[in-house]
């Protein structure tokens, strides 16, 4: 008799936070939310309304900006900085965070802090 264990899918139980998470918190033009998704690779954000349902601003570690340099970690909290600084240029202060089911740490929270640091307020 063989008995097979099985692991619950990560990205599964990511996906069903965050859409428990979205029921509760939505972005509006005068404050967006601040989406994060995070690859294997790169990470990305994304300053959006749900109103309108469209993208303001976006930045990722693809962007051509960037260099592609550090650990993962530090591209984290250049891709932060990028996102403040396009926020700024749209006039946006103030947003909502919406970490993706991700947990708080990593590159998830270098990317906020960076973008603290660089004048979005949430």
């Amino acid at each position: 008799m063989n008995i097979v264990i099985s692991k619950p899918d990560k990205n599964k139980t990511r996906q069903k936070r965050h859409t428990r998470v979205r029921g509760k918190i939505s972005g509006t033009a005068e404050r967006p939310r601040l989406n994060i998704f995070r690859s294997n690779k790169n990470i990305y954000a994304q300053l959006i309304d749900d109103v309108a349902g469209v993208t303001l601003a976006s930045a990722s570690t693809q962007d051509k900006e960037l260099t592609a340099t550090g650990t993962k970690v530090e591209q984290a909290q250049q891709v932060g900085e990028l996102i403040a600084k396009r926020a700024e240029d749209k006039g946006i202060k103030a947003v909502v965070f919406d970490r993706g089911g991700y947990l708080y740490h990593g590159r998830v929270q270098a990317l906020a802090e960076a973008a603290r640091e660089n004048g979005l307020q949430f």
